[in-house]
């Protein structure tokens, strides 16, 4: 058993104040390793179910072998350690907005996913994934234009509820297509929500994309004894 509360790094960013902290959860008996933006939770490892799921939906889709991903938000990193674990995946391309969260992967600071950084197929970037996406270079500078098999994305909690509110734009037909520009053809487009499918964001989904769905990923919550739901939205780019 550890002790009850260690804070393990903070940076203030621009949204706000960034944490890590580990404490000993007394109902699972664990110890358990949470992010906070200020007084907000964003993640926490008892919770990694559809973090997970959004790799493997996303991925599932994809066609092709030699898959070139990117992952918006690296966070705890359990998305990125389980799209690794898809054999066709050649890079995994990780955007990450403060430096802090990939100090704290490269330093090893979580055990689950030990190691992630130093994986010879993984890039840790520290940028700005919605800025990337409205910009013509996209996620690579050093290659502008460059398109990915597939692009898995959690950062804001929702479509409807953003961490920051230039991330609104990003969830217009707008800021999908432009976004759009950067996947392959034939490419897949998966998103976290901590919401229920919202039918109006399916709507925008499917103004830009083909093959458009919601699923709701269902885990079981010791807090609350009872389960929760998030959701995964899935959509194709277009071939041709």
């Amino acid at each position: 058993m550890s002790a009850h509360f260690e804070e393990l790094g903070w940076q203030r960013t621009p949204m706000g104040e960034i944490s890590l902290r580990r404490r000993f959860d007394p109902t699972v008996r664990a110890d358990i390793y949470e992010v906070k933006l200020d007084d907000e939770y964003l993640m926490s490892s008892l919770f990694t179910v559809a973090e997970c799921e959004l790799a493997r939906l996303g991925l599932a889709r994809t066609p092709g072998a030699d898959l070139d991903v990117v992952v918006g938000g690296l966070g705890l990193g359990y998305t990125a350690r389980e799209a690794l674990r898809d054999t066709r995946v050649r890079t995994l391309t990780v955007i990450e907005y403060t430096d802090a969260v990939i100090d704290w992967h490269q330093c090893d600071l979580l055990p689950d996913t030990v190691g992630l950084a130093a994986d010879s197929r993984v890039a840790l970037v520290c940028a700005d994934f919605f800025a990337a996406a409205a910009s013509a270079t996209g996620f690579d500078p050093q290659r502008p234009g460059r398109t990915y098999d597939a692009v898995l994305l959690d950062i804001d909690h929702s479509p409807r509820h953003v961490l920051h509110h230039p991330h609104t734009a990003f969830y217009t037909a707008d800021g999908l297509r432009a976004f759009a520009a950067h996947l392959a053809p034939g490419g897949t487009f998966a998103l976290w929500s901590d919401d229920a499918p919202d039918d109006e964001f399916l709507a925008v989904l499917g103004s830009v994309f083909t093959d458009v769905e919601a699923q709701q990923v269902f885990f079981d919550n010791p807090l609350i004894r009872s389960r929760s739901t998030n959701t995964v939205y899935l959509a194709t780019r277009a071939q041709g």
